[in-house]
C-alpha cells in the first residue's frame, strides 16, 4: 500500500466548522394564473417578482436527527445579475466535537409580505439541502460542493433526510432514451470540468490566468445548458407521472481544505474504575445458599471447569469504585464509635501488623490509603503518637465529616510528635480541607524562619485556593501569611507581587472566585500594613514599585512593536529611559522588586540594550546605593511564572544539598513575574555554550583555559574554575532530569568566565520537549570534553557528584512532591498540560525502588544519554535553524 498521510478530527480542537456560500443557480418557472387565483399572496413573493431578489441562506449542524448548533445566516446582500453571496459562515462547533453522523443543513429563504403559517415570520423556504460532513469512509468533506436544492422545503437534517444534496437519477423511459443520453452527456461533461477545477484549486493542475478565464467562461455556459436540459428532462418525467420537480436549483458551497485528509476519530474515554471490594471466598459463599438465577438462551451455567460460572454472577456497577461503599462506611463509623480510648491506648501491634504499618508509613504524599489501611492506622493511633511520619497517614484515615471521629481525632494532633515542614505542606493540599487540620499545619509553619518560609511562599499563596468554603473570612493560612508579610519587608514584597500576578490573571483557566480570593487577601494585607508603625511607608514603597514596573512594561511594549531594526530599537529605548517625564534616571532609593535587598536609585540609559530575541527583551542597568550597577532583563509578551517556579525549585534543591555539605556551585538567578505577560530576571554575565564553542573552535576546555589559565595544571585550567564547572554540570544535570526540563540545546546552556555552568529558558518541563527522542539527561559530548574527556578524572568526579546529589534529593522527595501538589491548580504552562506533575518527579526519583536500584537505573540513563546520537543531531539541527534566522 502507498503511504497515506492524514490527520484526526480530534486534532482540530481549535478549528470551528466553516462553509462558504457561493452562488445559487437554476431556472425558475413562471407561476400559472390558475395557481395565482388560488394563492394571490404568491404574486408578492420576492422571488416571483424578480429572478434576482434578495435571498439569504442559513446553515445549521445536525446529528442523529437532532440539531447540534444554532443556525447562522448570511448578511443582507443585493444581487444585480446573479445570486452570488461569496460569504464564509462560521458555525459554533469545532471539528473535534463533530460526530460521524454530522450533517450540514442549508436553507435558502425567500421573503413574503404575508406571514408564514408555521413560523409566523415573513421568511418562507425557497429551498433546502442537507449534505453530510463526512464521507462513507469517515473522511471529512472538503472543497467545492454542488448541492441539489429542494424547492419550497427547509433543510431538515434528519438521518434519512427528505432534502438530500444528491438525488439518484430517475428510471429511464424507453421512448425518451435518446434524449436522456444527451442530457447525461451534458451533465457528465459539466461534472468532469468541475472535477478539473477542484484539482486546480488544490494545486494539482498549474494555473494560467488567460486560458483559465476563457475556460471558466465556457464552463459556465456548459453548466447553464446542462441545467436547462436537466430541468426539461425532469419536466418530462413529471408529465409521465414521475414525482420529479419541475424547477431545478443548485446551491454551490465550499468547505475548508486541509493539507491532509481528515479522518473522523472518536474520543477515547478512560476505562471504568475497578472496585476495591474483595470477593468472598468459597468457604464464605457456601455458608449461604446460592441465589436462584435464570440464565438466558445459549448460556451454559456448567460450562466453566471450576463450576464458578453457575453460582457467581458479576455485574458492572458504574458507581462502584468511585467512592466509599455506603455499607462499609456505616460499618466503620459503628466500629469506631464503639471503640473506647482506654482500650486503644494500650493496644500494640504484633509483628505482622507492625510490618504492615511500617509499609504504610513509607508511602509517599500522593499515595491514597485503602479502607483496610485507614482502619489499621486508626486502630493503633495511640501507638503511633511518637512517630511523626504517621501523622499525615492518621489524618487521611479520619472521616472529617463525622463529628464523632473529629472529636476523637482533634485532641491527638496536639499530642503527636512534631512533624517536618514537608508534612505540614502536605496538610495544606487539596485533600485536606478541614479547618482543624489546616490550622495545625499553619502552627507548624509558624516555627519556620523568614528565609525558609520564602522558599515555600509561592506554593503557600496557591494553597489559599484550597481553603474550605463556608468559613467566611476565617482562613488561618491567610491570617498567618499576612501577619508574617507585615513584619518582614522581603516576605511582604514577594507576597504582594505573587498576589498581584494572580489578580491580573483574567484567562479562562483562572476561576473568578480565585481572583476574588486573592484580591481579598491583598486588601486585608494592605489594611494590616496600615496598623503597623512602618506600614504606611511599606505601602508607599510597594506603590512606587508598581509605578516603576508599569513604566518599564510600557517602554518594553513600545520598543518591541517598533518597526525599525534593532539599532533603531536601542536608540528608542535610550530615548524613552532618559525622558524626564518617566523619571527613571534618578529617584529616591527604592527596593528592587526582583531582589528587595538591592536598593536602586536610577537607570543609566547609556548602559542599556535590546537583546536579540523574538520578544526583544530589554537589558537595563540599575544604579544602586552602593555605587554599583545591577543588570536585569525585563521582557513583555511572555508568562514567566513557569520559569519562576523552576528557579524556586532549583533554589530549594541548592539549599537541601548545602545542608548535606554538598555545594555544587549552582546559579539560581533571581526571577519575578510581575504579571501574566511581563516580568524581570537577574542578568548573569555569561555566554552560551554554542557561542563559546564557535569562538574557541569547538573546545569548551579552550574557553576555560582562556579565562582561567594555569600552566602548572595538566589541563591548563585553574583548579577552582574546573572544580566549579564540574560541580555545576553535575548539579544541573540531576536537577533538570528530575524536573523533566526539555528543549536543552546549546543556546540554553550558559557558562560564566569563572566556570559556573547553568541553564536558562524553562519553557518545557515535566517531560515535555519539542524535540523528539531527546535524551532524559543533558550531558553532551562538548560538556564532557570540557572536563578533560570521557576517560578523565574530571568526568569521573562529575559522575560521583551526580550520584551523590541524586541520592540526597531522593531523601527530600516528599517536600518536592508536596510543592508540586500545591501548584496543582496554578495557571502555569506545563502544569496544565500534564495529568499529574508529581507523578513524573516521583517516577524519576525512583521512589518505588530501593536506593541501590534507583541509582543503578539513573546510571544507566546517564550512560545512554551520553552515548545518544540523537542529542548530537538535535544540536546540529538547532544550529542550522538559528543560522537560517540570521
Amino acid at each position: 500500500m502507498e503511504a497515506f498521510s492524514f490527520a484526526t478530527s480530534t486534532a482540530l480542537s481549535q478549528t470551528s466548522v466553516h462553509v462558504r456560500i457561493d452562488r445559487l443557480e437554476g431556472n425558475q418557472k413562471t407561476i400559472p394564473y390558475s395557481i395565482l387565483l388560488k394563492c394571490p399572496d404568491l404574486r408578492h413573493r420576492a422571488s416571483n417578482i424578480s429572478n434576482h431578489s434578495e435571498l439569504y441562506v442559513t446553515a445549521q449542524i445536525w446529528a442523529d436527527s437532532k440539531p447540534l448548533t444554532l443556525p447562522v445566516q448570511t448578511p443582507y446582500k443585493t444581487f444585480k445579475s446573479t445570486r452570488v453571496w461569496n460569504e464564509w459562515l462560521s458555525l459554533p462547533v469545532t471539528y473535534a466535537d463533530l460526530p460521524a453522523s454530522a450533517q450540514l443543513a442549508l436553507t435558502v429563504w425567500d421573503l413574503s409580505p404575508a406571514e408564514d403559517r408555521d413560523s409566523n415570520l415573513h421568511a418562507v423556504p425557497f429551498g433546502g439541502t442537507t449534505i453530510p460532513l463526512f464521507h462513507k469512509d469517515n473522511t471529512l468533506q472538503k472543497g467545492r460542493q454542488r448541492c441539489r436544492l429542494h424547492r419550497f422545503k427547509a433543510a431538515d437534517g434528519l438521518s434519512s433526510s427528505s432534502t438530500p444534496w444528491v438525488i439518484p437519477p430517475p428510471r429511464r423511459n424507453k421512448n425518451s432514451a435518446a434524449k436522456e443520453d444527451v442530457v447525461d452527456e451534458q451533465i457528465a461533461e459539466m461534472q468532469r470540468l468541475e472535477a478539473l477545477l477542484k484539482k486546480q484549486e488544490m494545486g494539482e493542475i498549474p494555473t494560467n490566468s488567460t486560458l483559465d478565464a476563457l475556460v471558466f467562461k465556457k464552463m459556465m455556459k456548459i453548466r447553464s445548458d446542462a441545467l436547462k436540459a436537466e430541468t426539461a428532462a425532469a419536466s418530462r418525467h413529471q408529465t409521465n407521472g414521475d414525482d420529479a420537480e419541475e424547477e431545478l436549483f443548485y446551491l454551490d458551497i465550499e468547505l475548508p481544505r486541509f493539507d491532509h485528509a481528515v479522518v473522523f476519530t472518536d474520543i477515547e474515554y478512560p476505562p471504568p474504575p475497578i472496585s476495591s471490594i474483595k470477593i468472598a471466598s468459597d468457604s464464605e459463599i457456601r455458608l449461604r445458599p446460592p441465589p436462584e438465577v435464570s440464565f438466558g438462551p445459549e448460556i451454559d451455567p456448567h460450562g466453566d471447569e471450576d463450576g464458578e460460572a453457575g453460582r457467581l454472577i458479576r455485574i458492572y456497577d458504574p458507581e462502584t469504585g468511585r467512592g466509599d461503599n455506603p455499607a462499609e462506611s456505616k460499618h466503620r463509623r459503628l466500629m469506631r464509635s464503639q471503640q473506647t480510648d482506654a482500650l486503644d491506648r494500650d493496644r500494640k501491634p504484633d509483628v505482622d501488623t507492625r510490618d504492615k504499618i511500617n509499609k504504610i508509613l513509607t508511602y509517599g504524599p500522593m499515595h491514597s490509603l485503602t479502607a483496610d489501611e485507614r482502619d489499621l492506622i486508626w486502630k493503633f493511633r495511640y501507638y503511633l503518637l511518637r512517630d511523626k511520619r504517621a501523622l499525615t497517614k492518621f489524618v487521611k484515615s479520619v472521616g472529617w465529616n463525622d463529628i464523632v471521629e473529629v472529636r476523637q481525632a482533634a485532641p491527638l494532633l496536639d499530642r503527636w510528635a512534631e512533624v517536618e515542614i514537608d508534612d505540614a505542606l502536605e496538610l495544606l493540599g487539596r485533600e485536606f480541607s478541614h479547618h482543624i487540620v489546616r490550622g495545625y499545619a499553619v502552627e507548624r509553619l509558624k516555627k519556620a524562619d523568614d528565609e525558609e518560609l520564602q522558599l515555600y511562599l509561592l506554593q503557600l499563596v496557591q494553597a489559599l485556593k484550597y481553603e474550605a468554603t463556608g468559613e467566611g473570612d476565617d482562613s488561618s493560612l491567610a491570617r498567618f501569611l499576612i501577619s508574617r508579610a507585615t513584619t518582614s519587608f522581603t516576605l511582604g514584597n514577594f507576597f504582594h507581587w505573587y498576589l498581584m500576578v494572580e489578580i491580573s490573571d483574567t484567562s479562562e483557566d483562572q476561576a473568578p472566585e480565585h481572583r476574588d480570593l486573592f484580591a481579598k487577601v491583598e486588601y486585608d494585607f494592605m489594611i494590616e500594613l496600615e496598623r503597623t508603625a512602618a506600614g504606611r511607608e511599606t505601602r508607599q514603597t510597594l506603590k512606587r514599585q508598581g509605578e516603576l514596573i508599569t513604566i518599564l512594561a510600557k517602554i518594553s511594549k513600545d520598543v518591541r512593536f517598533d518597526r525599525g531594526a534593532r539599532p533603531q530599537k536601542i536608540a528608542r529605548l535610550k530615548k524613552l529611559l532618559s525622558d524626564p517625564k518617566n523619571e527613571l534616571t534618578n529617584f529616591d532609593p527604592l527596593p528592587l522588586p526582583l531582589d528587595p535587598s538591592i536598593k536602586i536609585t536610577g537607570i543609566n540609559p547609556n548602559d542599556c540594550n535590546v537583546l536579540k530575541s523574538s520578544l526583544f527583551p530589554m537589558l537595563i542597568n540599575f544604579q544602586t546605593t552602593s555605587n554599583t550597577l545591577y543588570p536585569i532583563i525585563f521582557k513583555t509578551g511572555d508568562d514567566l511564572r513557569q520559569d519562576q517556579l523552576v528557579i524556586q525549585i532549583i533554589t530549594l534543591m541548592d539549599r537541601l544539598l548545602r545542608k548535606e555539605n554538598l555545594d555544587l556551585k549552582l546559579t539560581p538567578y533571581s526571577i519575578l513575574a510581575t504579571s501574566t505577560s511581563a516580568g524581570a530576571f537577574e542578568f548573569i554575565p555569561s555566554t552560551s555554550l554554542a557561542a563559546a564553542l564557535a569562538k574557541h573552535k569547538g573546545s569548551l576546555l579552550s574557553y576555560l583555559r582562556t579565562h582561567n589559565p594555569d600552566d602548572s595544571d595538566p589541563l591548563g585550567v585553574r583548579k577552582s574554575a574546573m572544580d566549579t564547572y564540574i560541580k555545576s554540570c553535575a548539579g544541573y544535570c540531576v536537577i533538570t532530569y528530575l524536573l523533566g526540563v526539555g528543549d536543552r540545546h546549546l543556546d540554553n546552556l550558559l557558562i560564566t568566565p569563572s566556570g559556573h555552568f547553568f541553564h536558562v529558558d524553562f519553557g518545557y518541563i515535566l517531560g515535555r520537549d519539542p524535540k523528539p527522542f531527546a535524551p532524559p539527561i543533558k550531558l553532551s559530548r562538548e560538556m564532557i570534553e570540557g572536563m578533560g574527556g570521557p576517560q578523565s578524572e574530571g568526568y569521573a568526579r562529575c559522575k560521583e557528584y551526580m550520584f551523590t546529589a541524586y541520592t540526597t534529593l531522593r531523601k527530600h522527595a516528599s517536600l518536592i512532591l508536596n510543592l508540586f501538589a500545591l501548584m496543582g491548580e496554578a495557571n502555569v504552562g506545563d502544569l496544565k498540560l500534564v495529568e499529574s506533575a508529581g507523578e513524573l518527579v516521583k517516577e524519576r526519583m525512583g521512589l518505588g525502588k530501593s536506593e541501590e536500584g534507583a541509582v543503578r537505573e539513573f546510571g544507566g540513563l546517564l550512560e545512554e544519554s551520553v552515548q545518544s546520537y540523537t542529542a548530537v543531531v538535535i544540536d546540529r539541527v538547532h544550529d542550522f535553524m538559528q543560522f537560517l534566522k540570521k
